[in-house]
């Protein structure tokens, strides 16, 4: 609902291989690098979005790093990574968070899971 409400803001470093579609806030500090973000979508100051796509009705908070992912109806909170994940949707990430995919044998789904919480895996 707040995310429907936020009108465009760019304060942050967005580049040329870059489209910004929609109502988006990119912060200060943060950085947009030949990534697609469409709104409503929030960028938190000092993050970094490389080589990615942030979908609608996205929050990513400050000094996050989003690289090679696709993000779409989710929260990221302050600190996190997400790195290489082909497609993370209707998703709330808690901070100091880092979700990637291994390249790391034998392959395996690696989970540290706090309280109430639910994961589904594809």
């Amino acid at each position: 609902m707040i995310l429907e409400r936020i009108a465009t803001r760019i304060d942050g470093c967005v580049d040329e291989d870059s489209v910004i579609d929609g109502r988006v806030i990119v912060e200060v500090g943060a950085e947009i690098v030949n990534s697609t973000i469409r709104g409503p979508v929030a960028i938190g100051a000092g993050t970094r979005v490389i080589d990615s796509f942030i979908g609608p009705f996205s929050a990513i908070g400050a000094g996050c790093l989003v690289q090679h992912s696709e993000v779409e109806h989710s929260v990221v909170m302050e600190n996190s990574q997400i790195i290489d994940i082909p497609r993370l949707e209707d998703s709330l990430i808690g901070s100091d968070a880092v979700v990637s995919r291994t390249k790391r044998k034998p392959r395996a789904v690696r989970l540290m899971v706090g309280d109430h919480c639910q994961i589904d895996l594809e």
